[in-house]
């Protein structure tokens, strides 16, 4: 294993050297130029509209976090988003150390984008932003400028903002003159590996400025993926699975590294993963909420009934706590309660990173993908690049995938086309695909036919729905001879209608879907057999979780029905019946009436992970309060409304009962209402000491005809 840094930049370290020897002019304490830390730019003089008053606080309105400044306050040129323009200039001040020293990110621009040293109205130094493509990262980095050769003489540093196009736009923060040396970031570092072990284990820390790293096999980049490097002390440790290259050399080059950076000697092979003894036991890893082991997840794709097994695919970045380096993660499962992570199976190539899609058994081979014995299972999937295309992989086995070699099979309609969901339309004998697009700044989903998987035609559109699509037919209460198409998309509203297989025709106005927090891009599973005949829907939980090498996770999968309400047909979701497997001390109360005198049945019950139901009847002016680990529900029967943690939910009774389901986890909670109309997911982190559970009535009385609890076990294997 050897280290390398790129001979370009032998002649910059010679020269750096002789600087370092010469002697320092103007030593003394660092001056500070600005932290930015005011209110206003006080002596400095913005024009135009990018810069906005003053200082930001850190991330503005439709930007990506923004992370790497000091303090409260830093320049952020995104006041606006990246179409304003402008400039930011600082008084005149003289040269009196040797280095001025600066945080920066953003878009990478010499021209546009930049921040620059005048001197008599001359560029004599600049910097700029990282950033030149889609993705990358809003951290900020150390850079310096040596000004040794200036000293004594005014200067201006002029931080400019002319660029309106993608990364538009500065990040900049305390500019300091000082004597010393800020590390020096050099380009095209790398190490080689001789693959003997499984994993190579990354350093990562977050917040750190990503740096663009290579992985390079014979020769050829396979992947390149934006990191946060921890250049000493990691926060946590990724791992990078090299199972199908054991034996074989590989390279991992980092585009720009401090050359004080231990980032490529502290990564280490290995057959285990880094913290793996801790693996799905951390504090707030959720025991029955889906999770990847290491980095960000985000939206389920690709979800899939195929071979015995249900698939989950998701947003994946391997070597981030935030969102970026979109790949597609895989779990499956037999139960949709235990599941088995297998690794990524879409990593991001020359058409981009890989956003959201679908996934579809090809039954009949229609693709040529498989064969007649072999049928395959098709992704469908976006490539986030430029252009943004959707393009296909296949698999004859549910584990090893190979992209398709004709790819796009849809090519870019405007840079806002993403997230396509296929299904197998059998009364027409083609495949269906639902697709958003951005056209004309109005949120549309247009719906595509095949016979083939490969070639697509534009059949119609329908308005008012944005990303990640999803359609499907669905009984209405249960009876198969009456039928409806529902089109609902990430946020979950739906519409119920018709679908003529060219046209879907609205009979509803948009419904609201979940009533919750923290529940998006939710998807359903094709395929499963006709004989279960279920329609199951996950989604993204938003559970965040800082201080872990994970973060968000999945929704517990949930089953939808089409139940006739006053108003007509409406979705219901409820939890599915694997979920009892979960079951370990259960609780039956006798039925009986409470009143604000009952006290509290579950007084002395404590749990972790839990379900709690009740089905009760409340007097009209009764107000019944479930409380579990601290989280209070609120079910008021005067106005027939939840309320879960101070948030409302209008729920309906039915039938003058109401029955309410809560599952509490680690990091959250979902509760369900009024026969399954009212979902309320909810993000919500318990104290680990509260496990107390109790039931109050407040302004009357109510008849319970069930109460139950249930404590759970962990979905997770035992280490």
């Amino acid at each position: 294993m050897q280290i390398t840094f790129g001979t370009i930049l032998k002649p910059l370290a010679m020269l750096s050297a002789l600087l370092l020897a010469s002697p320092c002019r103007g030593a003394g304490g660092d001056l500070l130029i600005n932290d930015f830390e005011g209110d206003s730019w006080g002596s400095w003089t913005a024009t135009g509209e990018a810069f906005g008053p003053g200082p930001a606080h850190g991330t503005l309105t439709g930007q990506m976090v923004v992370d790497g400044f000091l303090g409260r306050g830093l320049v952020n040129s995104f006041h606006g988003g990246d179409g304003t323009t402008g400039t930011l200039t600082s008084p005149p001040f003289k040269i009196e150390r040797r280095f001025i020293s600066f945080l920066i990110g953003g878009g990478m621009d010499l021209k546009k984008t930049c921040l620059n040293l005048l001197i008599d109205g001359k560029v004599v130094r600049q910097a700029t932003g990282p950033n030149d493509r889609s993705g990358g990262s809003e951290a900020l980095g150390p850079e310096a400028w040596d000004v040794a050769e200036f000293s004594g003489q005014m200067a201006v540093i002029e931080i400019l903002d002319s660029a309106t196009g993608g990364w538009g736009h500065i990040n900049v923060d305390q500019i300091v003159q000082t004597d010393t040396k800020t590390a020096k970031v050099v380009a095209s570092a790398g190490r080689e590996f001789l693959i003997q072990k499984r994993y190579l284990n990354l350093p990562i820390k977050n917040g750190a400025p990503r740096r663009s790293v290579s992985t390079i096999i014979d020769g050829r980049t396979v992947v390149m993926n934006d990191i946060e490097l921890a250049n000493a002390e990691p926060d946590w440790w990724a791992f990078m699975d090299m199972g199908e290259w054991r034996g074989k050399k590989v390279t991992l080059q980092v585009d720009k590294l401090r050359e004080d950076s231990k980032w490529l000697s502290s990564i280490y092979e290995s057959d285990s993963i880094q913290g793996s003894e801790n693996l799905y036991k951390e504090p707030l890893r959720g025991q029955f909420h889906f999770s990847s082991k290491r980095g960000w997840n985000n939206d389920p794709n690709g979800l899939v009934f195929y071979k015995g097994e249900y698939h989950l695919h998701y947003q994946h970045n391997p070597y981030g706590w935030p969102w970026g380096n979109m790949h597609w993660g895989h779990a499956v499962s037999r139960d949709m309660v235990h599941w088995k992570e297998l690794g990524d199976v879409l990593a991001p190539d020359k058409f981009g990173l890989m956003f959201s899609g679908s996934a579809v058994v090809d039954a009949r081979n229609t693709s040529g993908l498989g064969t007649p014995q072999h049928p395959p299972l098709v992704l469908m999937y976006t490539a986030e690049g430029d252009p943004t295309v959707q393009c296909i992989a296949s698999s004859t086995d549910g584990r090893a995938f190979k992209k398709y070699n004709g790819n796009p099979v849809v090519r870019q309609i405007t840079r806002g086309n993403r997230d396509p969901k296929v299904i197998w339309h059998a009364p027409t004998k083609k495949w269906v695909m639902t697709l958003y697009v951005e056209k004309d700044k109005v949120h549309t989903i247009h719906f595509f036919s095949s016979t083939n998987l490969t070639q697509w035609t534009l059949m119609s559109r329908t308005d008012g729905f944005f990303e990640c699509p999803d359609f499907f037919e669905l009984p209405v209460d249960g009876d198969a001879t009456r039928k409806k198409w529902v089109l609902t998309a990430a946020s979950s509203e739906y519409m119920v209608g018709r679908f003529d297989g060219t046209t879907f025709t609205p009979e509803t106005a948009k419904l609201p879907g979940h009533r919750g927090q923290g529940f998006y891009a939710a998807q359903t599973f094709s395929d499963i057999p006709k004989s279960d005949g279920r329609r199951i829907q996950i989604g993204w939980f938003q559970t965040e979780t800082r201080g872990m090498p994970f973060n968000q996770s999945m929704s517990i999968p949930l089953e939808l029905r089409l139940l006739t309400t006053q108003e007509g047909p409406r979705l219901t979701w409820t939890p599915v019946r694997e979920l009892n497997s979960l079951h370990t001390t259960s609780k039956s109360f006798k039925p009986g009436t409470l009143d604000p005198e009952s006290g509290n049945p579950l007084s002395g019950m404590a749990a972790e992970l839990v379900e709690l139901q009740a089905e009760f009847e409340p007097g009209a002016a009764s107000e019944t309060t479930l409380t579990v680990r601290g989280a209070t529900i609120i079910y008021d029967a005067a106005k027939q409304e939840l309320s879960v943690n101070g948030h409302k939910a209008p729920a309906p009774l039915r039938q003058g009962r109401q029955r309410i389901t809560i599952f509490c986890d680690r990091t959250g909670l979902e509760i369900f209402a009024s026969d399954g109309l009212t979902y309320v997911p909810m993000p919500f982190i318990p104290k680990p000491e509260n496990l107390t559970l109790s039931i109050q009535m407040k302004h009357g009385t109510a008849t319970f005809t069930k109460l139950q609890v249930h404590k759970l076990a962990s979905a997770w294997p035992k280490n």
